[in-house]
């Protein structure tokens, strides 16, 4: 693949053959930033797991120090006074089979997380095929099928993300947005990081974090030494 001269520039400040301690890497990422808009910073991080077997998955969420600079919107499935709770704690949607009915006919999906209590589980069961691939079926894993509504959505608004071991091994989650700046990126970075580490799961031999990068929207990606963590 042939790079842009902006790209070129920015590889250049990246030695490739060394691993950098967190920090130094959150810096680079910042400064090879070169897009005219606000960039995402993403970690992807290969385990030393195999992800065909059930007691090797790794998945989990975590409330980043300094949230994710995205304004997340949030449908909750609930109903009585569960809807009017997810209301108050600042739900964009609430509602029950009509939501259901509101994807399977329109094909609508302008939220970017689910959250449903247990009992409407079997609702939202019928439209798992089409949340399901698009990584938006609720899970009790992530916190997301509770009765505690309030938590659930005042905690994706100030910054939850979830992580996802995905079939080649690999965890790609996002950190935060260039304009945080290397202090609150390398914060957002280390709680993700000690999630993930804490998520290892007991089956798991050998080395468990195998490599970390650390890249931007546009930019080049960043080796992280993972026995940093």
């Amino acid at each position: 693949m042939k790079h842009g001269k902006k790209y070129q520039d920015s590889q250049k400040l990246i030695d490739r053959l060394n691993q950098y301690d967190p920090a130094d890497a959150c810096d680079l990422a910042v400064k090879t930033s070169t897009a005219k808009f606000d960039e995402t910073v993403e970690i992807s991080v290969r385990l030393g797991v195999d992800p065909r077997h059930a007691d090797q998955q790794v998945r989990g969420a975590v409330v980043l120090p300094n949230g994710t600079g995205k304004v997340t919107r949030v449908l909750v499935f609930a109903k009585g006074d569960k809807a009017k709770e997810a209301e108050a704690a600042g739900a964009d949607y609430v509602g029950a089979e009509e939501m259901v009915q509101k994807i399977q006919q329109e094909s609508w999906f302008d939220f970017d997380v689910c959250v449903a209590t247990p009992d409407m589980m079997g609702v939202v069961g019928r439209i798992g095929r089409v949340l399901g691939p698009k990584g938006l079926m609720p899970n009790p894993k992530s916190g997301t099928v509770t009765m505690d509504v309030t938590k659930a959505v005042k905690e994706i608004k100030a910054g939850k993300v979830e992580y996802r071991l995905d079939k080649t091994a690999i965890i790609h989650c996002p950190v935060g947005k260039v304009s945080f700046g290397k202090d609150k990126l390398n914060e957002n970075l280390t709680a993700l990081m000690e999630a993930i580490i804490k998520a290892k799961p007991a089956a798991a031999k050998g080395t468990y974090l195998r490599s970390v990068y650390l890249s931007t929207t546009m930019g080049p990606s960043v080796r992280v030494n993972p026995l940093k963590f």
